[in-house]
């Protein structure tokens, strides 16, 4: 038998070539293919060498691969992977009383990704709206902020005021209420009796990292207390220890009566979300009326039972927290050197550059070729989300690069 020669692995030019005629457009990547990753490092199939100032938009909190993580789920991929929940299986238990316990809420609904977590949630608003509050059938209204993003299913984009994410997908889900952000006024004239929810980002992510006024989330609390509906608060991106704390509302004490996870949830190996909420709320669910064929997998609930060990130790949160000042000081340097204001909360900010230096993809762009990788947000802003194992050494290489960037320009 004659054995065909081996091909040597094809360049990044190659493989992005190769992209072009057999996968949806749907994204605007970086020109850098991605090989091999470890910790806060990455490495392209050339064997270049990145430091990851993205992290996974949050689902790489703690790294590439990390030890106690990939031990975990080998340690599951040799016993059981999948059962459905046609079965009950050994891990699901474990996990969902232990993200419970961390959260401080009561009852969780395992599901995959942060879309479903958020379509999720909006379910069982209104379930509790019908069941438990008395809003008339059909007549539930949910109030989310805009500039928010929650996903991109048809649902999610019905409340989305980016018109990139709209345009072509209507109609639209009819029940939503949309009002800007950081004002409590306007939230407060929204709500009525038809409220299930208000649904906001404690901060907003994709809209640059934006940081609401001191007291925004306890006024939230309290208004949906008095008008007696749910504050949902989705955590996907802010949470599990992100912004020096497990929560993103822990900075403002205060607790919601839904909780929508996912992200790093999964620790960056699968796909792992969930909504956690008082007992009184998940409780509407009954049999057959929500469902997820892989929510709540044994190798899932593997990994997230590992993830929430690893935040209970208060290391991680503690982490962020020390190294988001590193952060706040390297940023505030460069102020008025390219750079015009930034927002930052633990390890996550939000840079806007000055846009005579250049767009948020051009800076990304020149980032990338000094090795180190960011991704733009609307116009001249850029995102910094650093797994939160990074080191203040590798933080303040990321820095010197983006201050070399803005010196020279794009």
């Amino acid at each position: 038998m004659t054995v065909a020669p081996s091909r040597s692995p094809r360049s990044s030019a190659e493989l992005i070539r190769a992209e072009e005629p057999v996968l949806a457009h749907n994204y605007h990547p970086l020109p850098v293919v991605v090989a091999r990753a470890e910790g806060a490092w990455v490495e392209d199939v050339e064997g270049r060498r990145y430091l990851d100032m993205l992290a996974g938009y949050s689902a790489l909190n703690f790294g590439h691969r990390h030890p106690a993580l990939i031990e975990a789920a080998h340690r599951q991929l040799d016993r059981l992977t999948l059962t459905s929940r046609a079965f009950h299986n050994d891990r699901l238990a474990r996990f969902a009383e232990s993200l419970a316990r961390l959260t401080g809420l009561d009852m969780v609904l395992p599901m995959n990704t942060g879309a479903e977590a958020v379509e999720s949630g909006i379910k069982v608003a209104r379930k509790w709206a019908y069941d438990v509050k008395g809003v008339a059938p059909d007549r539930a209204t949910v109030v989310v902020a805009a500039d928010n993003f929650h996903g991109r299913t048809t649902t999610i984009v019905s409340f989305s005021t980016d018109e990139t994410a709209r345009a072509g997908f209507g109609p639209f889900t009819p029940g939503f209420r949309v009002v800007p952000y950081n004002d409590l006024a306007a939230l407060e004239a929204a709500v009525d009796e038809t409220t299930a929810a208000v649904l906001i980002e404690p901060i907003q992510g994709e809209a640059g990292v934006v940081i609401p006024d001191d007291g925004y989330l306890r006024g939230v609390r309290e208004l949906t207390r008095r008008a007696g509906c749910l504050f949902v608060a989705d955590e996907i991106q802010s949470g599990l220890g992100r912004t020096g704390r497990t929560l993103a509302v822990e900075h403002e004490g205060v607790v919601p009566d839904v909780l929508l996870l996912g992200k790093a949830l999964g620790g960056g190996i699968v796909p792992v979300s969930a909504v956690v909420a008082r007992r009184e709320v998940l409780q509407v669910l009954g049999p057959g009326q929500h469902g997820s064929t892989f929510g709540g997998n044994p190798l899932s609930a593997a990994v997230g039972s590992a993830v929430v060990e690893l935040l209970e130790t208060g290391e991680f949160q503690r982490r962020a927290e020390e190294a988001g000042v590193v952060l706040r000081e390297g940023l505030t340097a460069l102020v008025g050197k390219g750079v015009r204001g930034f927002r930052a909360r633990g390890l996550w900010a939000g840079v806007d550059i000055d846009p005579a230096v250049g767009t948020g993809r051009e800076i990304s762009e020149s980032l990338m070729r000094e090795g180190i990788l960011v991704k733009d947000t609307h116009g001249s802003t850029i995102r910094l989300a650093p797994p939160l194992t990074i080191t203040d050494e590798e933080l303040r290489t990321a820095l010197g690069a983006l201050e070399t960037v803005l010196r020279q320009g794009v």
